[in-house]
């Protein structure tokens, strides 16, 4: 997977970390689900060539233990996909923070206010993208992962996240167009509707292929898509359909 090696502009660590609200505080876990548990996996990310400070702070600050089954806890900050049911995982933080900073790079120039991300899933990539952006709008097939996400974001009190039960492929062309797209999931070939949903400027992130799986990064010119692989990766397939 494709990083930049070389670490943040300051010590994340040496100031305390501020929550985004009394919600968060408290729903910071102790023991292996503590913020000392969280930062480990952060300094790990940063070793992995994670270097968007921005990225970094959602990143400690999000409690991705309350995205997952209680069972599952001990194993919320290890950096590997875990089981959400429905044949569904939630992904790796690695893969997570890779595609934020790949979204977010060209900020400086093109602000990204406005994100369709494809695959809610367990809620987490949501809630990372929720505390970077003015806007989300998440689309999920299954609409008991829809409702148990919706429940976890509502708790932590994140108002700005727009869900649409309704398959991915067609992206959500009522809300289009985006500043930038995300995808937890991999179709075949590039769907040319999430293409078109985009603006001009604007930036798709997703995995493809079937068996074997590539993340790219396309960004929408004034000629064409710039298209640029980012690394293997392993997401579950974009299906079509809705599941109750």
């Amino acid at each position: 997977m494709q990083t930049h090696p070389y670490p943040p502009r300051t010590n994340l660590f040496d100031t305390v970390l501020t929550y985004p609200n009394e919600a968060f505080r408290q729903k910071q876990g102790v023991g292996m689900t503590s913020q000392r548990t969280r930062d480990r996996l952060v300094k790990r990310l940063i070793e992995l060539g994670i270097y968007d400070e921005r990225v970094l702070n959602a990143m400690r600050q999000v409690p991705r233990h309350c995205f997952l089954d209680e069972a599952m806890g001990s194993r919320s900050y290890e950096d590997t996909a875990l089981p959400i049911g429905y044949g569904q995982t939630i992904s790796q933080p690695i893969v997570v923070a890779t595609m934020t900073q790949w979204l977010l790079a060209d900020t400086d120039h093109r602000p990204m206010k406005k994100v369709l991300e494809i695959g809610t899933g367990s809620g987490y990539q949501t809630s990372i993208l929720s505390l970077l952006i003015d806007e989300i709008y998440t689309v999920e097939r299954i609409a008991p992962l829809m409702a148990r996400a919706r429940d976890v974001l509502n708790d932590l009190q994140l108002s700005n996240i727009t869900f649409n039960l309704n398959d991915g492929h067609w992206g959500w062309q009522d809300e289009a167009p985006f500043d930038g797209i995300i995808s937890a999931a991999s179709p075949a070939k590039l769907p040319e509707e999430l293409i078109s949903q985009l603006k001009e400027g604007g930036r798709l992130v997703m995995p493809i292929g079937e068996q074997q799986q590539l993340l790219y990064g396309f960004e929408k010119t004034a000629t064409g898509v710039k298209e640029t692989c980012l690394g293997e990766v392993m997401f579950v397939p974009m299906k079509q359909g809705i599941e109750a």
